[in-house]
């Protein structure tokens, strides 16, 4: 059985960093591809970044909204995705999840970001 969790959020100034990390247990293959969305409340989830699974190649994406700011990563011997998060601004303020697979696929339960003007 698969499992994300996430952890880094938190409270965080205009203009600041935030970095994410998501541990990812459990059997993975190329065509799972890792990602990572965000919900701001009152509004549906939405893409953030995606990057392939571990140990496979392929093309990184960013949504427009977080492009030459937000940096997906993963380690491929720890199993852990990343998001680091620049030039924070109060509209990135958003439970933040990552993806395995999907969407659907599998999801974590989410890590809260905000950011304060």
């Amino acid at each position: 059985q698969m499992q994300l969790v996430e952890n880094g959020g938190g409270s965080v100034q205009t203009g600041g960093s935030l970095k994410l990390s998501c541990a990812v247990t459990g059997r993975t293959t190329c065509t799972d591809r890792l990602g990572w969305y965000r919900q701001a409340p009152g509004k549906e989830r939405e893409f953030v970044a995606a990057l392939p699974g571990f140990w496979c190649s392929g093309a990184t994406v960013y949504a427009d909204s977080v492009r030459d700011r937000f940096t997906i990563s993963r380690a491929h011997a720890e199993n852990i995705l990343y998001l680091q998060m620049t030039i924070l601004k109060p509209a990135d303020t958003a439970i933040y999840y990552c993806n395995s697979g999907g969407p659907p696929g599998n999801w974590g339960r989410g890590t809260q970001d905000t950011v304060s003007s």
